[in-house]
């Protein structure tokens, strides 16, 4: 029997709730409450088309039936914890439910937490916390047999981790054995295994990625390792850096979304053209594996029909000079061939 979850995106879901919707879309888990206590009453379908539907409730005790895990759906900047949902996640533990999150913040240093945790006997997982044994890169990865496909992106919250998702799901339609690489927290969810990349020390970050590409990359055709923020984000760029070293990929797949200008969260601050990427990235890529920009994935979400989105994606596609799809409104095995 799968785990019965609920999800915690107080006043975030759908549009800044990243972590809900992955596992809504993609995980395993019955979802069986969504905690939004500004949209309380309504369906989960209501507000993200595609999923399985659940209802929307103000609070833990709202949740109906019983529950193994809360997981926490949110990850804002900086990873911090909002005071707000303390009653929420003391009411989980006090049922005895196990309590989850990709937070910096770890609940299970929380004393509060950590006290009521061991008073009722449940788990408290810090999906952000590495493990003890990571170390610098040993610039291997590129001797795996599998392909390296690495999703990069224009920015932070573009859909790097949908695109991972999508691609390695067409991939396998498509008769590739093909495993997700996941580098953050709603991927390590997903997929139950990974190293948090934006969590690691400094100078462990590639070799942090490299290990899970040595782990599983001489038993699958194809890698789809997800990649984390944007190399020109201000806060960001170390990450994404690290892990695009760290898995010296074959290939990268550009995602960007509709209509994004500036920095999210640092607005302050524009982003480059689309076509600048490109250029960015390979440079980047070039003295440790020689990566082209093979394909773009498009977040049309922002637009109303699909006869704009496609256009949009068609002028991403010029952009780039390379197939570009959106792999969530309309099919990821458009550029399946271009990764493979």
């Amino acid at each position: 029997m799968s785990e019965r979850v609920a999800i915690l995106a107080h006043e975030k879901f759908p549009d800044r709730s990243k972590t809900a919707n992955g596992l809504l879309r993609y995980g395993d888990r019955e979802v069986v409450a969504v905690l939004d206590r500004d949209r309380a009453g309504d369906g989960v379908a209501d507000h993200l088309p595609g999923v399985g539907d659940a209802p929307i409730v103000g609070s833990f005790a709202d949740v109906p039936g019983a529950v193994d895990r809360l997981v926490v759906g949110i990850a804002p900047i900086g990873g911090g914890f909002d005071e707000s949902w303390r009653p929420d996640v003391r009411a989980a533990i006090e049922a005895g439910c196990d309590v989850s999150a990709g937070l910096h913040y770890f609940l299970s240093e929380d004393e509060e937490f950590a006290a009521l945790a061991a008073e009722h006997g449940v788990d408290l997982h810090d999906v952000r916390r590495p493990h003890d044994e990571l170390t610098v890169s040993g610039a291997r990865a590129a001797d795996v047999d599998a392909a390296v496909v690495l999703t990069v992106g224009t920015d932070c919250s573009v859909g790097k981790m949908t695109a991972t998702m999508e691609l390695a799901a067409a991939a396998e339609d498509a008769g590739v054995d093909a495993r997700v690489v996941p580098t953050g927290q709603t991927g390590i969810m997903i997929e139950g295994w990974g190293n948090p990349i934006d969590r690691v020390v400094s100078d462990f970050t590639a070799g942090a990625v490299e290990e899970m590409v040595l782990e599983v990359g001489d038993d699958h055709d194809l890698l789809i390792v997800e990649g984390q923020g944007s190399i020109v984000h201000p806060a960001y760029s170390a990450v994404t850096c690290g892990i695009l070293h760290g898995a010296m990929p074959d290939r990268l797949v550009l995602c960007h979304e509709v209509g994004r200008e500036a920095v999210h969260g640092y607005e302050s601050f524009d982003l480059p053209p689309v076509a600048d990427y490109v250029d960015l990235y390979e440079s980047l890529a070039a003295p440790v594996s020689g990566a082209d920009v093979v394909a773009g994935a498009l977040n049309t979400s922002g637009v109303g029909s699909d006869a704009d989105a496609e256009a949009a994606v068609d002028g991403f596609s010029r952009t780039l000079d390379a197939p570009a799809t959106d792999p969530v409104r309309f099919d990821a095995g458009e550029i399946v061939g271009a990764i493979r």
